[in-house]
């Protein structure tokens, strides 16, 4: 679960600098948590409209896939045997294929493999993997930087004929909520924080199938969200053998530990 805060703009040093440029900011209610996007630069065309909707309709999709809410989500009937694996949409085996490496890549700290959800739950890896897609909509659009804010977990980039901008990112204290740990800007990529403090204890250790229990939370950011929320997941299960992980298979992606 994502602890870091709403990206904001860097603020100018001084009043001599060039003006800020146009902003936007749409919000929609989808897989259970408010998501945001925020655009900055040419904000007022039909193409960013039309992007945005993009973004909407993908992860509304999703939720109708692989929802562990909705008794009439793909992943329930398939965990109830009501629908057969091969008449499944393909995202579902994209996303096994995903668990799979996930699990591979981070030594077993992270899995989709879980006694207790029908034997398989890949939500930890299907919101980082499916706002990553979405916000490739907005990649379309020429003359925008862009960040999408699920939760609080962060994919920023930009579009064509662009150059991207940083988005100032805050990270929350898990320990003292509403303080702010630390500050990174992230230009392009994602950022994913994993933690305790907003939802209890819901991490699973994969080696001892119960609940992580230990205060804390820990930030990783990188070219993916997708890789960056899975990586969060393994480094909060054990920080110690999941920097190694990290360090042996994607080190282009940073830590950040509480």
């Amino acid at each position: 679960m994502s602890v870091a805060t709403v990206p904001r703009p860097p603020v100018a040093a001084s009043s001599e600098e060039a003006p800020r440029p146009p902003r936007r900011a749409f919000v929609e209610q989808v897989m259970g948590l408010p998501v945001s996007v925020h655009v900055r630069g040419t904000v007022q065309s039909p193409e960013v409209d039309a992007a945005v909707g993009q973004v909407w309709s993908f992860l509304h999709k999703v939720d109708g896939l692989f929802s562990t809410w909705r008794d009439d989500s793909e992943l329930m009937r398939l965990r109830r045997g009501e629908l057969d694996g091969a008449a499944a949409h393909p995202w579902h085996e994209e996303v096994a294929q995903l668990c799979l490496r996930a699990q591979e890549r981070t030594g077993g700290l992270f899995t989709a493999a879980y006694p207790g959800s029908g034997g398989y739950d890949p939500t930890g890896l299907v919101k980082g993997w499916a706002v990553e897609k979405a916000a490739a909509h907005l990649g379309n659009v020429p003359g925008i930087s862009f960040c999408v804010n699920a939760g609080g977990d962060l994919v920023a980039g930009a579009g064509r004929e662009s150059h991207p901008t940083p988005w100032r990112v805050g990270i929350e204290d898990p320990r003292r909520p509403g303080t702010i740990a630390a500050s990174l800007d992230l230009t392009t990529g994602g950022l994913a924080t994993s933690g305790t403090a907003a939802r209890g204890l819901h991490i699973g250790d994969p080696r001892t199938g119960g609940a992580v229990e230990r205060v804390g939370s820990v930030t990783v950011w990188g070219p993916s969200l997708l890789w960056a929320d899975v990586w969060a997941t393994a480094l909060f299960v054990d920080p110690v053998a999941g920097r190694a992980a990290l360090a042996a298979h994607d080190p282009a992606y940073r830590s950040f530990v509480l």
